[in-house]
């Protein structure tokens, strides 16, 4: 079928390698980028003679634009899969629109010195994608993605109108750490110490970071405290869904790692705000990150399940109506298949399935997209197929 040129090394990313290797129709050459290229070699080794699909790797800059051209026009791409760090989205976007590229990501863009996460600066490169005549599929991760595709699928198939969605990402595993975040640590914390908000009755309502709590039992996994966040899918869902009154977005979070974070914050360690140290200027996050376990390595230690999913209420054929989506996912088996936690392999496969979607042209059409502009069932379809199956319940329980 076709190239893709993946750009980024970390945990998601070797996801999307092996599930790209794992899908070779489609996937019939791929490069592998990033700034530490023995990252990339170390992905390459681990597959190269298991896969039909021919890999590639070489070193790039994702904040420089004029390499990303490079590169692009060196390996000539079907489609860019960003997994490097939503800071990046831009340049790579922008280096898509010089070669006229399509491009996919799994998060959105936030400035590096802001923790603002919105989509107004990938939504305003609409019309320049379009006339250039490329798409551009964002937060094709599962929350944003899988939880859009729900989203269009319970649209689709049981509702007239949806009138409340509330979104529940619960990662029951247990790395044996005392305190590691299960993706980027410095996103992780920038999102949890970030103030909370919900969608109401056409306006965001802002709340106190982890102000708002419940208890849900959760499918295989039990009930657990849920903390409301704020999380970028609302923004995109509150503007797609039909009859769409409420969006709420709910995490799991231990009593132990609140209590870490907490210490952290009270120390300044979660800052981004840089400060003097021995004559240069360091971000107390990033050094946090850096002496924090890399979330790559939880792979083998990591025990447990996940659960991720949305709750609809809303009307069909004038009754009310409930419905429950979710996944369950099993961080042994994720390690066991391609070698990553259950948090890693819930990003990855959903970004290598968008970019099937796009290559393959089901979801293929000019300009800035999120996931659930798009037909959801060739992609529910594929969740199936790639390791994420998804099960249903027309009487869930509520959250109030």
């Amino acid at each position: 079928m076709g190239k893709a040129l993946i750009i980024g090394a970390g945990g998601v990313a070797g996801v999307v390698v092996h599930k790209c290797c794992q899908n070779s129709e489609v996937f019939e050459e791929i490069c592998i980028a990033s700034r530490t290229k023995s990252k990339c070699d170390a992905l390459k080794e681990k597959l190269e003679g298991k896969t039909a699909t021919k890999i590639q790797t070489t070193q790039v800059d994702a904040d420089k634009v004029e390499e990303l051209v490079a590169l692009i026009r060196k390996f000539q791409p079907d489609i860019v899969i960003n997994v490097a760090l939503p800071y990046q989205d831009l340049t790579i976007m922008d280096a898509c629109l010089e070669t006229k590229v399509d491009y996919v990501d799994t998060a959105n863009y936030e400035p590096l010195d802001t923790a603002k996460f919105e989509y107004k600066w990938q939504w305003a490169y609409r019309d320049r994608f379009e006339k250039a005549g490329i798409t551009a599929l964002l937060g094709s991760g599962f929350d944003p993605g899988v939880t859009g595709v729900f989203s269009a699928y319970a649209q689709k198939h049981y509702f007239d109108e949806i009138h409340q969605i509330d979104i529940v990402d619960a990662n029951a595993g247990d790395h044996g750490y005392p305190f590691a975040t299960n993706f980027n640590p410095e996103i992780n914390i920038r999102e949890v110490t970030a103030n909370g908000s919900y969608f109401e009755n056409g306006k965001f309502i802002e709340t106190e970071p982890m102000s708002i709590k419940r208890v849900y039992d959760l499918p295989q996994i039990g009930p657990k405290d849920i903390y409301l966040l704020h999380h970028e899918e609302m923004e995109s869902l509150a503007l797609n869904i039909k009859g769409i009154q409420k969006i709420r977005f709910w995490m799991t979070f231990s009593e132990s790692y609140l209590t870490h974070l907490k210490v952290l914050e009270n120390v300044g360690m979660t800052s981004i705000e840089p400060i003097e140290f021995e004559g240069k200027q360091i971000v107390p996050l990033q050094f946090l990150k850096a002496v924090l376990p890399d979330p790559a390595s939880l792979g083998p230690r990591t025990k447990g399940k996940t659960n991720i999913g949305c709750i609809f209420q809303g009307i069909k054929n004038g009754k009310p109506r409930t419905y429950y989506v979710y996944n369950v996912c099993v961080h042994e088996d994720c390690y066991a298949e391609v070698g990553s936690q259950a948090i890693s392999y819930t990003t990855g496969v959903p970004a290598m399935i968008g970019a099937m979607m796009v290559m393959t042209g089901k979801w293929k059409k000019p300009g800035v997209y999120n996931v659930e502009e798009f037909d959801p069932d060739p992609f529910m379809d594929a969740l199936n197929q790639f390791g994420l199956p998804w099960h249903e319940d027309f009487n869930p329980t509520l959250i109030d």
